[in-house]
């Protein structure tokens, strides 16, 4: 089998890694003024106005990590000054996302409210605010409607009239820059910097672009994170055994563990775990969301067989799978693992057993998802999203009208084939990989969005050993040679099984581990294609 990529060294990889950063790189010093967002000067004047009158305060956040981290940082800031403020977090079973109609009643009781990570499209929620006497200030990172609410401020860089030059930014950062507009109105002597531990969570996990003001708070925020005395910090590093922390052991680790409590149950816990003043407080509620982890984690497997044996031998170019009582914390995530598995566009959907179905749309490769729904979206109750993931409703008669419109709308779209991934930066020979290859890999973290871990292909590569492990046997470790260079592999979340001497194809990151002072690579396996294929 013979590679359609560029076979890859150390100084073409050097050179492909440094373009992706044309701009350069910025240093703390360069940050933003909070002052070029549109309405902070407006939303702080009023919250001051109201620290200093005595007004009651709360925080409106979302179910998941980015609205967690937003609630707890601003939580935390108000603590950090003696002011009692409220908060909640929406139930997504119960509420539904952000402020909206269900939760306003719930804080009729306050003066101010401030939403983190939500609240732009809350339109009607605005309305009962005032309705209600009280002055809502908005702080939000998604996408404009057509109408925005008719609220006291609302510090949106997505706005066009709004001067901050970084617009793909997330709900966290945005608090973040609310907070630090608060600290010099109120010539408190507080350290933002502490803040950027729990900031840098929210953007890894939130899949913001690795560039610019985003790579700068992150590495901030990790460089304060493997220093962190907060007690949560403390209880999940020794849980994972860590000394020093990457952006995927957030992105697989923590992110993981702070979502399943809004997927599973109720998100508030997650609030309280990070901002926990106590080891013994941290602990029982890192052990609790370790169990609704757990407990996503087996949903979602279930979820996932059923669906991967329902899209089974199906020929469109777009899956929209459903199923009875699917649970709609984990659709999103059962998604991206069939996209992942049949490589298609995939659509997952709740039925409620009352008519309609509710679910969630992960894209694969270049498909814009967001785009293609739109074309179609007249069958839907509700939808949103963006270019790689989408969130929707309809009524279960309207199901078949829109799975035969979504296929013609895929007809006219190419879906890149596996062998031009766009994201695999050449083929490897196994005798170039190295430790020097490691370390320059080291100078362009962290890795995420924008900024993806370097993927290579190797083909011609023999199996020396193959073994399933884990629990559900759904991991694969293997033993490969290439090249007279043998190295370790580990393949998660697969079935597949392959015999010594067979000869595959590879695709995959390399990953150092340092086991008691050991150094050594291991290739993280993502796909395996055999020559037959």
């Amino acid at each position: 089998m013979q590679s359609i990529y560029p076979n890859i060294d150390l100084n073409t990889l050097e050179t492909l890694l440094h373009t992706r950063f044309e701009e350069g790189f910025l240093s703390l010093k360069e940050l933003p003024s909070p002052h070029l967002f549109k309405d902070m000067q407006k939303a702080t004047e009023r919250i001051v106005s109201a620290i200093k009158s005595n007004q009651k305060i709360v925080i409106v956040g979302d179910y998941d990590v980015d609205g967690v981290v937003s609630t707890s940082i601003v939580k935390l800031f108000f603590e950090q000054i003696g002011y009692e403020v409220g908060w909640i977090i929406p139930n997504r079973f119960l509420h539904g996302y952000g402020i909206s109609e269900k939760i306003v009643p719930l804080i009729k009781a306050y003066d101010l409210a401030i939403t983190v990570d939500n609240g732009i499209s809350a339109y009607q929620a605005a309305l009962l605010c005032q309705e209600h006497q009280i002055d809502l200030i908005i702080t939000d990172h998604h996408l404009l409607p057509p109408l925005l609410p008719d609220a006291y401020a609302i510090i949106n860089p997505k706005q066009s009239d709004c001067d901050f030059p970084y617009k793909e930014i997330c709900g966290a950062q945005v608090a973040w820059y609310l907070i630090a507009s608060l600290k010099k109105a109120l010539g408190t002597n507080i350290d933002m910097l502490e803040y950027l531990e729990l900031v840098s969570v929210a953007i890894i996990a939130d899949v913001m672009p690795l560039k610019n003001i985003n790579r700068l708070m992150v590495i901030a925020g990790l460089q304060k994170l493997e220093r962190s005395t907060k007690p949560a910090m403390r209880v999940f590093f020794e849980s994972k055994q860590l000394h020093s922390i990457k952006a995927e052991d957030i992105a697989f680790g923590l992110a993981p563990l702070l979502n399943s409590a809004g997927r599973m149950d109720d998100a508030s816990c997650a609030v309280d775990f990070l901002t926990a003043t106590t080891q013994i407080d941290a602990t029982v509620l890192f052990v609790k969301l370790n169990m609704m982890n757990e407990q996503r984690k087996n949903v979602e497997f279930e979820i996932t067989q059923e669906a991967l044996k329902q899209a089974k031998e199906r020929e469109e170019k777009i899956l929209v799978l459903s199923g009875k009582a699917w649970h709609e914390g984990v659709v999103g995530i059962v998604a991206a693992r069939v996209a992942e598995y049949y490589k298609k566009p995939t659509i997952i959907l709740n039925d409620n057993g009352e008519g309609g179905l509710k679910g969630s749309g992960r894209s694969f490769y270049t498909v814009d998802l967001f785009k293609t729904v739109t074309q179609v979206k007249h069958f839907l109750d509700k939808f949103g999203g963006h270019k790689a993931a989408i969130g929707l409703s309809l009524q279960k008669e309207s199901l078949e009208a829109f799975k035969f419109a979504l296929q013609e709308c895929m007809e006219s779209i190419d879906i890149a084939p596996f062998q031009s991934d766009p994201l695999i930066v050449g083929h490897l020979s196994f005798d170039a990989i190295s430790q020097s290859l490691i370390a320059l890999m080291a100078q362009f973290e962290p890795y995420g969005e924008g900024n993806e871990r370097p993927r290579f292909i190797t083909t011609n590569v023999k199996v020396i050993e193959s073994q399933t492990i884990g629990k559900e046997k759904n991991h694969l470790r293997l033993l490969l040679e290439h090249s007279g260079v043998k190295y370790p592999a580990i393949w998660f979340n697969t079935t597949e099984t392959y015999a010594p001497m067979q000869m595959i194809c590879v695709v995959y990151h390399l990953n150092e581990n340092n086991f008691q002072g050991k150094r050594s690579i291991q290739l993280f396996v993502l796909d395996i294609i055999k020559p037959s294929e």
